[in-house]
């Protein structure tokens, strides 16, 4: 089995921890819990959702009628993106292409991840340094595989 098969299904977001390559304390931009998914598809596309846990709710309870301040906390602690993807079975190489993106600056990109998998564990990287917080960091993304939901049982009622 390709490594491209080998990603096909859900994953659950365990650690997203950043790197900064000036030697500081390693940063976690989405806390020490983070929480979210990465769906690999048998067709080719993927979609990431990264989020700070216990996000506070919007007053208004409106999605578009939040304050300044709802609107750049949720903007601090939620990513997400999504688009085909590529596995070059020859290197390794994983890129994500992203078609759409909480982060605008992403979308038409093509993003090299680096891929350790290990049973159930999946440890993708950036293939290069980026800035975060004003830092150039190293990012490592820890996901573990989701197994499929288990269906509740009904009893089944006799005589």
């Amino acid at each position: 089995m390709g490594m491209r098969e080998k990603l096909i299904g859900t994953w659950v977001l365990e650690s997203y921890t950043e790197y900064p390559v000036d030697g500081s304390a390693p940063v976690y931009p989405f806390g020490e819990y983070p929480e979210g998914f990465i769906i690999y598809t048998a067709d080719g596309y993927m979609s990431a959702q990264l989020s700070m846990p216990n996000r506070a709710p919007f007053s208004s309870g409106d999605w578009f009628a939040g304050t300044d301040g709802e609107y750049r906390a949720q903007g601090l602690s939620y990513i997400s993106y999504g688009g085909p993807f590529n596995v070059n079975e020859d290197s390794g190489e994983l890129t994500h292409t992203i078609a759409v993106s909480m982060f605008p600056n992403w979308i038409g990109q093509v993003q090299p991840r680096t891929v350790k998998l290990v049973g159930d564990i999946l440890q993708l990287g950036n293939f290069s340094q980026y800035q975060s917080s004003g830092r150039v960091v190293d990012a490592r993304i820890r996901w573990r595989r989701v197994k499929p939901p288990t269906p509740l049982l009904t009893p089944v009622k006799r005589g």
